[in-house]
C-alpha cells in the first residue's frame, strides 16, 4: 500500500482517536494508507497541525468527523486545509459526513446564519470541493462557492430495514412531525409501505415565532416623514386623556400619522392536541429523520405510537449526535431500536445503550473520493435518489 497512490493523499484531521475510525475504513477500501499528519492541542488550547509528508501537486482529501468539541474540530479542519494550501496541494477536498452548525441555517430573532459563516471560512481556508451527507437543509449547498456533493444515506438505511427487520412488510413509516413528512413519504414509497404523521407536537426550533418577523418596526419620534409614507389611524377607540386627544389607546406613545393599529394582526399559533394521522395499530412503526440529538421528541413520539397500538418502534436517522443523556433516555423509553450511521462516532453511547445500532457508510464515501480523484462522474452515486431523500 502507498500513501500517495496516483497522487492521492488522505488525511484525518481529528485529534480524537475514536473519530479517526471512519478515515481508516475509507483508506482500507481505497487500498491506501492514511497520510502522515500530527494534530494536537497545545497547553494553551491552541490547535497545531504538522503535515509530515509532501503534498505538492497532489489531490488531498481531508476527512473530519464531529466530536463533542465541535468548535475544536472545525478549527482542526480549517488549519489542516490551510496548511495543505500553503504546501501547494493541487486540490483540497473536505470530507465532512456531518456538516457542523447545519441546524443554524435560518435566521432566528437577532441571531445569524452560522452555517453560512462556517461555509465561508472553509472556502477561504482553501477548500476546493466538499463531500458531505444528508445536509439538514439542502439549500446549505448554496452557501458555498465551490462544488458540493451532498450524498444520501437512505440506501443504507433502507437496506437495513429490509435485512434486519424480519416483518418489515407489516411496518409503517412515521414522520414525528409534519416537517419530516417528505422524508417519510420517500422511504414509504421505496419500501411500498404506508405512512403515518404525528401532528401536534411543538417544534420550537422551527417555529415561525422565532424568526424575527414578530418584532415591531421602530418608530422615529423626530424628523419629518413624507406624506405618502404616513399610515392613517383607523382605530375607533380614542384615548380619553385630553393630553392624548385624537390618539388611539394602543398607540399612546406614537403620533397619529405613525400609528400601527391599521396593520393586520396575525392570530398566534396554538398547539393542537397530539394526533396520529394514519393507522399504526398492530404494526411496526419506523420513525425516520436526518438527525437525532435531543431525543425528547422521539421518546414522546414513541409513547404516542405505543398508545395507538404499535407493537415495535424503530428510529432511523443519518446522524446520531446523541448528546447529553440521550442514551439513558432511549434505554428507558418505548423505543426498541435506534439505527444511525457512523457519520459521527458514538461508540461510547453504544456502550451505555445497547439499543443503538450502527450502519457503515464508508463505502459510498470511499467511492466518492475515488471518482473525484479519477475525474469520473458522480451521478452513479445518486441513482434513484429522490429530492426528498
Amino acid at each position: 500500500m502507498n500513501h500517495t497512490k496516483g497522487g492521492l493523499v488522505i488525511f484525518t484531521a481529528n485529534s480524537h482517536p475514536s473519530s479517526r475510525e471512519l478515515g481508516k475504513r475509507i483508506a482500507e477500501r481505497l487500498g491506501v494508507e492514511l497520510g502522515k499528519v500530527q494534530v494536537y492541542q497545545e497547553a494553551n488550547r491552541e490547535t497545531r497541525v504538522q503535515i509530515q509528508e509532501s503534498v505538492r501537486g497532489k489531490d488531498v482529501f481531508v476527512i473530519q468527523t464531529m466530536s463533542k468539541d465541535v468548535n475544536t474540530t472545525i478549527m482542526e479542519m480549517l488549519i489542516m486545509v490551510y496548511a495543505c494550501r500553503t504546501s501547494c496541494a493541487k486540490s483540497i477536498t473536505g470530507v465532512l459526513p456531518y456538516f457542523p452548525y447545519s441546524k443554524q441555517c435560518k435566521m432566528r430573532k437577532r441571531g445569524s446564519i452560522v452555517s453560512k459563516l462556517v461555509a465561508s471560512m472553509m472556502c477561504k481556508a482553501g477548500l476546493t470541493h466538499l463531500i458531505t451527507m444528508d445536509l439538514h437543509q439542502k439549500e446549505i449547498q448554496g452557501f458555498f462557492n465551490i462544488p458540493v456533493d451532498n450524498l444520501r444515506a437512505s440506501p443504507f438505511l433502507l437496506q437495513y430495514i429490509q435485512e434486519e427487520i424480519p416483518d418489515y412488510r407489516n411496518a409503517v413509516i412515521v414522520a414525528k412531525s409534519p416537517a419530516s413528512a417528505k422524508r417519510a413519504q420517500s422511504f414509504a414509497e421505496r419500501l411500498r409501505l404506508g405512512i403515518a404523521v404525528i401532528h401536534g407536537e411543538a417544534q420550537d426550533a422551527e417555529s415561525d415565532q422565532v424568526d424575527g418577523r414578530h418584532s415591531p418596526p421602530t418608530v422615529k419620534t423626530t424628523g419629518a416623514i413624507h406624506p405618502s409614507m404616513e399610515i392613517p389611524c383607523n382605530a375607533r377607540t380614542l384615548a380619553k386623556n385630553s393630553s392624548h386627544a385624537g390618539l388611539c389607546a394602543p398607540c399612546m406613545n406614537h403620533s397619529r400619522t405613525h400609528c400601527l393599529c391599521s396593520l393586520p394582526v396575525l392570530i398566534p399559533k396554538e398547539k393542537p392536541p397530539i394526533t396520529v394521522v394514519g393507522d399504526v395499530g398492530g404494526r411496526i412503526a419506523i420513525i425516520v429523520d436526518d438527525i437525532i440529538d435531543d431525543v425528547d421528541s422521539f421518546v414522546a413520539a414513541a409513547e404516542t405510537l405505543k398508545e395507538r397500538g404499535a407493537y415495535k418502534i424503530f428510529v432511523m436517522a443519518t446522524h446520531g449526535l446523541l448528546s447529553s443523556d440521550a442514551p439513558r433516555f432511549i434505554e428507558e423509553s418505548a423505543i426498541d431500536e435506534v439505527v444511525v450511521t457512523n457519520t459521527i462516532p458514538h461508540e461510547l453511547q453504544k456502550l451505555q445503550c445497547p439499543k443503538i445500532k450502527t450502519v457503515d457508510i464508508s463505502m459510498i464515501l470511499s467511492e466518492a473520493i475515488r471518482r473525484i480523484h479519477n475525474g469520473e462522474s458522480m451521478s452513479y452515486l445518486f441513482r434513484n435518489i429522490g429530492v426528498d431523500d
